[in-house]
């Protein structure tokens, strides 16, 4: 078990929300005030190969990267590009939401997705048996926003089941203890119990689907920085990386390799210790490449097509 029990600074739980209500919104003071809370997460240090105990995977929803990557309505985003990693042609595998959750996480090829395409609830034939991240051997959770109890198979509120791929996973072993609400993660930071992998899912307000890409950019300004100001990851032992599951505004369905359709390319972020502040990559990759990454770091067998396409580990100094 890779998990490490550390204390944490009582400022933690506070920067996240409380635990019994979570923080579903940021407002601009707040962002003003977290945003430099957790300064220069990246560069910090030398080595060329720390290793890396936990892996954190944070989705937004449905924005291109010129939506993203520039615009003044993404200041806290635009900072942490500058201060960490920047993957500049990195692409989502397809169109909808779903089918790019369950490739991310399983590595499964574009022809085995068609079961998703619909954006389905876990039942039925919206489901696979097929071998998962979740269940490689390592500590895991997903953290979901706004879902009223673990493993939740139905959409409730602000809170879209297709954006938490766990459910639709048949032989995963503990989708009930481990897919739990985004509340328990302050309370995993203050316990120092982080899993080795985490999936974050902010609901769909805060991960811009239904709401702005203020909205996004205010919350991951309000939650973030417990996350970098965590012992966690200031002992350089935690990798982060943010994505967005699709982009807009194109008009092609097969999008790993294809850099000239402008819904087939997303921003991702990554922002480790190592990472060397303001670094890009122009190198393809796409959410098979983040998955083989996370394996590699977590020292997992690589999953499906995360065996076809390169990791982002030299490119970003992980």
């Amino acid at each position: 078990m890779r998990t490490r029990l550390l204390a944490l600074a009582a400022a933690v739980p506070l920067a996240l929300g409380a635990p019994a209500t979570g923080l579903a919104h940021t407002g601009p003071a707040t962002q003003a005030a977290t945003a430099t809370s957790a300064s220069n997460p990246c560069g910090t240090v030398a080595k060329a190969r720390p290793h890396y105990q936990h892996v954190i995977w944070i989705w937004m929803e449905n924005h291109s990267f010129n939506t993203i990557i520039g615009s003044p309505q993404a200041p806290y985003i635009n900072s942490l590009a500058s201060q960490c990693g920047l993957a500049t042609n990195y692409h989502n595998v397809t169109h909808p939401s779903l089918p790019n959750y369950i490739a991310a996480t399983s590595g499964l090829p574009i022809a085995a997705l068609a079961p998703f395409l619909s954006d389905c609830n876990p039942t039925g034939t919206c489901l696979t048996s097929a071998p998962s991240i979740f269940g490689q051997g390592e500590t895991w959770k997903s953290y979901d926003e706004t879902m009223p109890s673990n493993c939740f198979g139905q959409n409730f509120g602000e809170y879209a089941v297709r954006h938490n791929p766990a459910p639709y996973y048949t032989t995963l072993q503990g989708c009930s203890s481990f897919d739990v609400p985004y509340t328990q993660l302050p309370v995993d930071l203050a316990d120092g119990t982080l899993p080795a992998f985490s999936f974050i899912t902010p609901n769909v307000i805060d991960d811009m689907h239904d709401g702005t890409v203020p909205d996004g950019d205010n919350w991951l300004a309000g939650n973030l920085p417990a996350i970098l100001n965590s012992p966690e990851y200031e002992n350089g032992s935690t990798a982060v990386f943010i994505t967005w599951d699709e982009g807009e505004g194109g008009t092609s369905n097969t999008c790993a390799t294809n850099t000239t359709d402008v819904g087939c390319r997303v921003a991702t972020l990554v922002i480790s210790p190592s990472t060397v502040a303001g670094s890009t990559s122009g190198r393809l990759f796409n959410h098979y490449s983040l998955l083989g990454t996370a394996e590699q770091l977590l020292k997992l067998p690589k999953l499906g097509q995360a065996a076809d396409f390169p990791t982002m580990i030299h490119a970003f100094h992980l």
